[in-house]
């Protein structure tokens, strides 16, 4: 799960290098490429059955595509209309949304460390707030809110799919939606040849790669709590490698904050190990 966080991380680092500013068009060639590299995953793995696996899905398939393509395509309109820390303060909600639908649905129990955690978590995550959202566009903001309420929509779908059916054909139909809701929109196309290998690079280790472990690693060992929780790597991670590389600096209070995050994350997974240490 700290590996998909870094991963995903880069997202903001690789859109700001290209010259593309239409956040549709950004869209559309993330998903297409995304297309592709599952598709190929998928054909290679399954050869013939593939197609059956995609339609066998049922109604948890049917939810997680839909979830990911709410995810892919609000998350990048999002960083075309406010800043790559705003938007990702803003998915700081995500632990939250998670652990209460697995507790609500799955029936997952959310140990009290966690729920410690997360509320210091919280509480590092309105400070980053409270320090992005003066400076943010108000629509980039609310688009951001939709990305961790669909993926913990997504995280329950997949848990309950689980054992059941293969939900990595999700990304696919996913990616496939989130494609055709930003073709009419994307025009004119502005990519060049270096932006295309960008957003093939995108694609490939920013979503493809830890989509996937997500789906077939994470999902089936982490509580829908705990995946939250270590998600918040990325709040933080995101705006470091923007303001590294770009000088768009989060602001002091957003990095207080970022450590706040940090801090929680170190305390839960830190007693987690200790407790599953002495229980061996």
């Amino acid at each position: 799960m700290v590996l998909c966080t870094l991963l995903w991380s880069t997202a903001g680092l690789l859109t700001r290098a290209t010259s593309v500013t239409n956040g549709w068009e950004t869209n559309f060639w993330r998903s297409l490429f995304l297309c592709l590299v599952v598709g190929v995953l998928l054909l290679a793995q399954h050869r013939a059955d593939a197609l059956r696996r995609v339609l066998g899905m049922g109604w948890p398939g049917v939810v997680s595509s839909l979830a990911w393509a709410a995810m892919f395509t609000c998350f990048m309109l999002a960083l075309s209309r406010t800043t790559v820390a705003n938007t990702l303060i803003l998915m700081g909600v995500l632990p939250f949304c998670a652990a209460i639908a697995g507790w609500l649905i799955l029936r997952e129990p959310v140990a009290l460390r966690t729920w410690v955690a997360m509320a210091a978590a919280a509480a590092g995550v309105s400070v980053m707030f409270h320090d992005a959202f003066g400076t943010g566009n108000l629509a980039g903001s609310l688009i951001a809110l939709v990305v961790p309420v669909a993926a913990a929509v997504n995280t329950i779908a997949v848990k309950w799919g689980r054992g059941r059916v293969d939900l990595v054909p999700a990304l696919l139909v996913g990616g496939v939606i989130s494609m055709l809701l930003a073709l009419p929109l994307a025009a004119p196309f502005t990519a060049s040849g270096s932006d295309l290998v960008l957003f093939g690079t995108l694609a490939l280790f920013q979503l493809a790669l830890p989509c996937v472990l997500l789906v077939r690693i994470v999902l089936l060992r982490l509580s829908a709590a705990e995946i939250g929780l270590l998600s918040l790597l990325e709040v933080v991670l995101g705006p470091l490698w923007v303001w590294l590389a770009y000088g768009e600096h989060p602001g002091p209070t957003a990095l207080a904050g970022g450590l706040m995050v940090l801090a929680a994350l170190a305390a839960n997974e830190g007693i987690a190990l200790a407790l599953e240490k002495k229980r061996a």
